[in-house]
């Protein structure tokens, strides 16, 4: 990192600025922290939740609806998830949208019966509530200020990050006694709603302080968004009706997995057509109602969804649909280094879901639940440093690729090239959603080669040091999926081996990967 740069210091510091990330900063402060939160966008309006709304995996503490929630998925996510972690985040996710209701005054619409329906959330007015809690808190925001390395001590602990104010145009540090990384996942790129900002940072300056990752073959998720719009909100697509161009059914689009079906027609050159012709004439108010910014598009375009075909694709959502992420080590969402700890998207949902996930409900109910325990957990250690424990370590930078390359700079061919290399290896349908282990090898060994490009010379300064970072974070998040994906011999959850169609019952464990430089997997139980 060239130039000076203007130093802060606090207890915790958050990387983020979603449901994760704020619920970190809430509860890191309400422990007695002082923090600092760090998000790459404006906090309150960047990211995927404040782009849209969601359910919420919130279910009242009766014992028979507590069980119908855990068992719902399970079998869909291939029994790799923890009973036990549900639990906890069923207890969490309660309590939180309950204070959320009362401390935050969220406004739940009410039901028939006067009581509030406290199962969804309106991400911008989510979002602008948990903004102004935490500024409340004292939370100290940085907005437009994207973390470009952690910074450690000689011990391997994390003891802050440093990165680049854009607006200011000037580099940063936070010292800090802990860094909570809750960055989001990655989805490179693919113009997904609200997904620009999730480029895989965090899991990048987790894998060079240290961390493992789990689950990064759960990660071939992409959603259903009407063709030239960025909207993949697909829960009410389970009332559509899917036609090729000639106007016949496509068939086996409307049923589970059905976008396998829309994702082999588009691979034809042809056009995929969709309407929500399903969707009985009372329930269509409600549906407005519920996702307001679903029609918004529709709207738009003068489209009535209802009624008229429309043109659909299919956008890659990667790891913030999927379900692989940093690997914990703790319920208080520690990696195993000391002082980094993970929450929402950048760290594994196998603990609650296994291989399988949708959009919003348990995504949204972990963002929650894993942010406030992070939090505590970030707050708890910091403490155990005593007084002035943040200050006084001295620190050094642990990024890599992007940041201090290897070779020559001046040999680098630019970000936008790293960029390209991954997208065409990772969002066409043939590659990453049709999996077959040839495609991936050669994907992989493609990627292997990009990574060791930009290793070597890839590297910017002020802005175009956050671009730089954030191919090398893509290029490694493609590289732990393909290796992942090509341990894993077998479909189960959302990683789907076309060379390998059935579920072999050998493979019921995780998969931990790592790496940098060498990408490496081995197994790993699951807990009973």
């Amino acid at each position: 990192m060239s130039g000076q740069a203007t130093d802060h210091l606090a207890d915790v510091l958050v990387v983020g600025g979603g449901p994760a990330a704020t619920w970190a900063a809430l509860k890191a402060a309400e422990a007695g922290a002082s923090v600092v939160l760090a998000d790459k966008g404006y906090c309150g309006t960047s990211g995927a939740t404040a782009a849209g709304g969601t359910g919420v995996w919130y279910v009242p503490p009766e014992p028979a609806a507590r069980e119908a929630a855990m068992a719902s998925r399970e079998g869909l996510g291939g029994y790799l998830a923890d009973r036990r972690w549900m639990a906890r985040v069923l207890d969490e996710t309660y309590e939180r949208i309950n204070e959320l209701a009362v401390e935050g005054r969220y406004p739940f619409p009410a039901g028939p019966d006067g009581q509030q329906l406290r199962g969804g959330l309106q991400g911008p007015e989510y979002m602008r509530r948990m903004r102004v809690r935490i500024r409340r808190a004292g939370v100290r925001v940085l907005d437009h200020s994207p973390v470009t390395e952690l910074l450690t001590t000689a011990d391997g602990a994390v003891a802050g990050a440093a990165g680049y104010r854009r607006q200011a145009r000037e580099h940063y540090r936070v010292r800090a006694g802990a860094v909570v990384l809750a960055t989001g996942g990655c989805a490179f790129l693919s113009g997904a709603l609200g997904t620009n900002t999730n480029t895989g940072d965090g899991a990048l300056f987790a894998a060079e302080a240290g961390a493992e990752l789990s689950g990064m073959e759960f990660s071939n998720a992409y959603g259903i968004a009407p063709e030239g719009t960025s909207v993949t909100k697909t829960a009410f697509y389970s009332f559509a009706t899917f036609y090729r161009e000639d106007g016949a059914e496509l068939e086996g689009a409307a049923s589970q997995g059905g976008r396998s079906a829309i994702a082999r027609e588009l691979l034809t050159g042809a056009r995929v057509y969709a309407r929500l012709d399903r969707a009985a004439p009372d329930a269509r108010a409600a549906m407005r109602r519920a996702q307001p910014n679903f029609f918004l598009t529709f709207d738009r375009l003068r489209i009535d969804p209802f009624t008229d075909r429309f043109s659909v694709t299919l956008l890659a959502e990667g790891t913030v649909r999927g379900t692989g992420g940093i690997r914990l080590t703790g319920d208080d969402c520690a990696t195993g280094v000391p002082g980094l700890y993970a929450a929402g998207d950048a760290a594994t949902r196998e603990e609650i879901c296994g291989g399988f996930t949708g959009g919003g409900s348990h995504n949204a109910a972990w963002a929650i639940s894993s942010g406030s325990w992070a939090g505590r957990g970030a707050a708890r250690h910091a403490r155990s440093l005593g007084s002035g424990g943040a200050a006084s370590r001295p620190v050094r930078g642990a990024g890599g690729a992007g940041l201090r390359p290897g070779g020559s700079a001046a040999a680098s061919p630019g970000h936008r090239a790293a960029v390209d290399l991954v997208q065409k290896e990772v969002l066409p349908y043939d590659k990453n959603y049709l999996r077959h282990g040839d495609g991936l090898a050669r994907s992989l060994r493609a990627l292997d080669a990009g990574w060791a490009a930009l290793r070597d010379s890839l590297h910017g300064e002020g802005a175009g040091l956050v671009k730089a970072r954030e191919a090398a974070a893509m290029t490694a998040h493609a590289r732990w999926m393909y290796a992942a994906a090509l341990a894993r011999r077998e479909s189960r959850g959302m990683a789907r081996r076309l060379d390998h169609p059935d579920q072999d019952p050998a493979l019921h464990h995780r998969i931990v990967t790592g790496g940098l430089d060498r990408v490496w997997t081995r197994p790993a139980e699951v807990a009973a």
